[in-house]
């Protein structure tokens, strides 16, 4: 029985990590966004449509992750 509590709570730690990493919001079309300094943006491989993220501060130096679709940076015109 003593197993099976620690594994339970073991468990249900782990479902509660991606909780403590940042949030990451999903672009919506006409979201405002107040941007004031890009940190780092990770765009999709290849020339496919897929999800990129953008890390920024806001007006108020507060760090936010933005999810949002774009076509991968190596399209060739």
């Amino acid at each position: 029985m003593k197993i099976k509590g620690l594994f339970l709570g073991f468990a249900m730690a782990a479902v509660s990590l991606p909780s403590l990493a940042e949030d990451a919001h999903t672009y919506h079309y006409g979201d405002h966004l107040d941007v004031a300094k890009v940190v780092s943006i990770q765009n999709p491989e290849g020339c496919e449509v897929g999800s990129s993220t953008m890390v920024y501060l806001d007006s108020q130096g507060v760090r936010h992750t933005l999810k949002y679709l774009r076509t991968g940076s190596q399209c060739n015109d």
